[in-house]
């Protein structure tokens, strides 16, 4: 028998939490033919890969990612792929692109999410050709996708196409009852061609662009409970998920999110809640999450957290960056986009008095912990102030205030002032405890959104050297075996998607990774251009001594750390549909150009 690819000796993982043992795997038309004890025949093998002290596991499964955009200009999303995700799920925290216009979707998308709205709004024109989830998914699979894809539809891309962007962000205007009827049928359908749920947004602190509805909250913020409760009861009655994520500021709504998983009386609402962090500014909140799960799903409800598990580093250009959003003085500074009448406001004293009155309060719940002596200024034109918090900066500059000390070389030098602060998971004990919790998923990166503030394409190698780290000194925490499931099959089975597993049978999509390289290297800094958002440089992993190689559909689409040839020119991923087997995807080429996307329509 021959075979297309064997993997030989390698420390082998399945993906179901089982022990992991040597075996040698071999590839035959995409799939694990074969997982043997013994050395298999290699005769007429194109490539035989020596795994000896290498870990072959699953391709890993990126529950929430914001590639809605970037995948219809560069669909092999190589950024993942490098890092060994062979499965990201698009349509996180109510935004899609299956309904909205590019205008629209440029106000939705841009602020929210960090994507300069130009490009969102090109490329969401140059690119849409569908008008339903069904023409959607041809699209997507007519791309030369590289990873697979799963996903939700949005609440507010729903709304605000139902209903129009500013009906939609009115809190007086409900829709009609037969704009209701639309978006519940608009949701029934995607359900009914595979997608793997609904994502909604409570959070008050997401901001929409551009000028009509500018500064307004996410459509989803003004749905009423009835509103809700509609859409809800399709994804109960179809048993998939709702991804939400909860109004922080309001305790009841985070509790209330949490507690609509439960049936009484009706199927159970399989719930899927932003976020698990500890987070800096409040401790304690993270004490209640994982029992808050755990007596959900003991009622009878089926919850869980989502949950980044590495430390939640951020970066920043200036005043750019979301946390900011939180509060009334950093919102009015980001509402103006013309950099003359941003500065002139942050010149002002009166507003100045706002921010430090803001920056200073202790009520409230809050993402930022609003300290500027921990921030650490890491680019500026003024190289005195590089390795300096901006607390340091204001004491330098005779006792200045830190608000002050900031917003003055904000002023001084715009968004050539980069700076970085670590928000949450900061704690490693913490870490450790929440990469055990049963009702806390990992596998939360925001990939594709937040361009120049962070970079956690590689969250999964991170939290492998955390695991292996711990057993090398002897105080293990979780068991590599179990870790890999967790990112793995764990999360594929509870969304209902054809992925994780690496068994006989199983489509070959899994990644070899040299444990001896899950080192600080994981850490470091590095950027690269996108292209099909002008070249915009992002913050990006580069770990190419750490990922051996990566195979989707059992084609190698990563040589140590470098995306190989076929990937963007041949497809190898395709639309996951949730309860679905999902045969290899065929190995041909995709056509590239808009000219022949046209075409074929």
């Amino acid at each position: 028998m021959t075979y297309d690819t064997i993997i030989r000796n390698g420390l082998w993982f399945d993906g179901t939490g089982a022990p992991a043992a040597i075996r040698t795997l071999g590839i035959r038309d995409g799939q694990v033919a074969v997982v043997s004890e013994e050395p298999i025949d290699d005769s007429g093998c194109p490539e035989v890969i020596d795994a000896d002290g290498m870990w072959v596991m699953p391709g890993m499964v990126d529950i929430h990612t914001h590639y809605d955009v970037e995948v219809l200009a560069e669909p092999s999303l190589s950024e993942s792929l490098r890092h060994g995700v062979t499965t990201v799920l698009l349509g996180s925290c109510s935004l899609s692109t299956i309904h909205v216009d590019g205008t629209d979707a440029g106000d939705l998308f841009g602020r929210v999410e960090a994507i300069p709205r130009e490009h969102v709004i090109g490329t969401v024109d140059r690119h849409k050709t569908w008008s339903g989830p069904k023409e959607y998914i041809d699209a997507l699979e007519f791309r030369a996708l590289g990873p697979n894809v799963a996903a939700f539809i949005g609440h507010s891309d729903m709304r605000s196409a139902v209903m129009g962007l500013d009906r939609a962000t009115q809190k007086s205007t409900r829709p009609t009852g037969s704009e209701q009827a639309q978006m519940e049928r608009w949701l029934a359908d995607a359900l009914e061609v595979g997608f793997v749920g609904m994502s909604s947004q409570q959070l008050l602190f997401d901001k929409l662009d551009g000028e009509t509805c500018r500064s307004r909250t996410l459509p989803s913020t003004y749905a009423k409970p009835r509103e809700l409760r509609r859409l809800k009861a399709l994804l109960r009655r179809s048993r998939r998920v709702l991804q939400a994520g909860p109004d922080i500021a309001n305790p009841v709504n985070v509790a209330s999110q949490a507690l609509t998983s439960l049936g009484i009386g009706r199927p159970h609402l399989k719930t899927s809640l932003l976020s698990a962090a500890d987070i800096k500014a409040n401790p304690y909140a993270i004490k209640i999450m994982g029992p808050l799960a755990a007596l959900v799903n003991r009622l009878g409800g089926d919850f869980r957290w989502q949950h980044l598990p590495v430390p939640f580093e951020v970066y920043a250009d200036g005043i750019d960056l979301v946390i900011f959003e939180e509060f009334g003085s950093g919102a009015a500074a980001l509402h103006l986009k013309e950099a003359l009448a941003r500065d002139e406001l942050l010149r002002d004293e009166e507003y100045r008095r706002r921010f430090r009155k803001d920056y200073e309060s202790k009520y409230g719940v809050r993402v930022w912990h609003r300290d500027f002596f921990d921030a650490q200024i890491v680019g500026c034109p003024d190289d005195s102030v590089v390795g300096k918090s901006f607390g340091q900066v204001g004491l330098d500059r005779g006792g200045l205030h830190p608000v002050d000390a900031f917003l003055d070389l904000v002023l001084e030098h715009g968004t050539e002032l980069r700076w970085r602060t670590t928000i949450s998971n900061h704690r490693p004990e913490v870490l450790k405890q929440m990469a055990r919790e049963p009702g806390i998923q990992l596998g939360f990166s925001d990939a594709g959104a937040h361009l120049r503030n962070m970079a956690f394409y590689n969250f999964g190698l991170r939290l492998l050297r955390h695991v292996r780290s711990a057993e090398l000194a002897g105080e293990p925490f979780l068991d590599t075996a179990a870790a890999v499931h967790r990112m793995t099959g764990e999360l594929a089975d509870w969304y209902g998607i054809d992925a994780g597993h690496l068994r006989e049978g199983d489509r070959a999509d899994l990644m070899i990774v040299d444990p001896e390289h899950l080192d600080e290297s994981l850490e470091e800094y590095a950027e690269a251009p996108v292209e099909a958002y002008g070249g915009l440089s992002r913050m990006v992993n580069r770990n190419d001594d750490t990922v051996v190689a990566v195979f989707v559909s059992g084609r190698k689409v990563v040589d140590h750390g470098v995306p190989t040839d076929i990937v963007g020119v041949s497809r190898t991923g395709q639309f996951l549909r949730h309860g679905l087997r999902a045969p290899a995807v065929p190995d041909q080429t995709v056509p590239a150009t808009d000219s022949r996307l046209a075409d074929v329509q």
